[in-house]
């Protein structure tokens, strides 16, 4: 279990005591194992809300604010109302983390997630410099220095591809944690686990919205809605696997609620995406390659590259192998969302973000398809939540003692 400990010479440390690292990684193996939403987890994150909250730095940062809002003690106290249960349970013992490399908080909510569950975490970021990732593990860092009590259940690294380091943390975790991807999936699972250890694995997904168009009309504050849309769009250039890339129109106004939808989002992306003309260059080759496979494609003229719409004229299982990214939108006019049944019905198929009414997703759900494993309001996509892909992390990073 402890093989491979000189491959942390190559591991740099975020938290804990870079000074000795061994010892840190040695004693998870033996730290006892929590009850979830234990007073010290919860008095230390709220804690790192503050200082997060007071830093002028983070709130140069929406997701980072979003982030220390929601570990508040207020916010941790309703998830516990949510999940507590009288039943003996502890967390599972070690847990393995590893974050996507395209959401710089992701990580972040990894790691809430396996303190409030009751675990001991290691914590793998994205190789990539985000300053949100430096800026949550400095405050991580301060908030630790007044709670020594959490300091052994909080180690996060950042290393490059390396076997060695991913078969020495698997090696010791009672749980791993893989949000990265198909690839990254793959990759981690060359890495061995012990026999009573499991795995979240956290694959490729896809997402779409759902807007009925007599509803949108309705709504007066249609400029909130660009904005609510852009932050789960433009916000990360539609990399994460909630980021709806496909629009399924209803109702009856939809040409003019498409007219008004798409200018006012065009308001919003000038004033604060960045746009770069590669980005415009992959977006119109993506459509051409899609109107050179399907027929009935029309690419809808804009103002300029920085959203490219294509219509399509039905829904087809391959559909989403099509997708793009950076403001490249599928639309497609809905009679009835019985329609969307090869959409939906795709394992990949994640989060449905709606303007109308949520029920009307019931009927597909109801029908049996294998994908939709989240149903939100249009800006709410990203909104993490401790049951997400289907799987309720309060389950999966615990276990129950039974008591006879």
């Amino acid at each position: 279990m402890r093989k491979n400990m000189e491959a942390l010479s190559r591991v740099i440390f975020l938290t804990g005591d870079s000074g000795d690292k061994k010892a840190l990684i040695e004693q998870m193996a033996d730290i006892p194992a929590k009850e979830p939403f234990g007073d010290a987890a919860i008095a230390f994150l709220n804690d790192l809300s503050k200082e997060l909250m007071s830093s002028k730095e983070a709130r140069l940062y929406s997701d980072v604010i979003t982030f220390a809002f929601w570990i508040r003690k207020g916010a941790v106290w309703k998830l516990k109302e949510r999940f507590w249960t009288d039943r003996l349970t502890l967390g599972v013992g070690v847990v393995f983390h590893i974050a996507p490399s395209n959401v710089p908080v992701n990580f972040a909510y990894s790691l809430v997630s396996g303190l409030l569950t009751g675990n001991a975490n290691i914590v793998r970021v994205p190789s990539k410099d985000f300053p949100q990732v430096r800026i949550i593990t400095d405050a991580i860092r301060k908030a630790l220095e007044e709670h020594e009590e959490m300091k052994p259940y909080v180690a996060v690294v950042r290393y490059g591809k390396d076997k060695e380091v991913n078969d020495l943390f698997s090696s010791l975790c009672d749980m791993r944690v893989i949000w990265g991807g198909d690839q990254t999936i793959a990759e981690l699972r060359k890495s061995a686990l012990p026999s009573r250890s499991g795995e979240i694995a956290f694959a490729d997904r896809y997402s779409f919205a759902v807007i009925d168009s007599d509803s949108y009309m309705d709504i007066e504050e249609k400029g909130r809605v660009a904005e609510s849309f852009y932050n789960d769009t433009f916000f990360s250039d539609q990399n994460a696997c909630t980021s709806p890339r496909m629009i399924i129109w209803t109702g009856g106004r939809i040409h003019e609620a498409k007219e008004r939808f798409w200018d006012e989002e065009q308001k919003i992306v000038e004033q604060k995406y960045e746009y770069r003309d590669i980005q415009g260059v992959d977006k119109l080759a993506g459509s051409y390659i899609l109107a050179a496979n399907k027929t009935g494609i029309k690419i809808k003229r804009h103002k300029d590259n920085r959203i490219v719409r294509v219509m399509v004229s039905e829904i087809t299982d391959d559909l989403m192998d099509y997708q793009g990214n950076s403001g490249y939108f599928l639309e497609y006019d809905c009679g009835n969302l019985m329609e969307l049944w090869d959409l939906c019905n795709n394992k990949k198929c994640q989060t449905v973000a709606y303007i109308g009414k949520k029920e009307c997703m019931l009927p597909l759900l109801k029908a049996g398809v294998r994908g939709i494993d989240r149903v939100v309001p249009v800006g709410k996509t990203m909104d993490f939540d401790l049951i997400w892909d289907g799987y309720d992390l309060t389950e999966r990073l615990t276990r129950k003692v039974a008591l006879l």
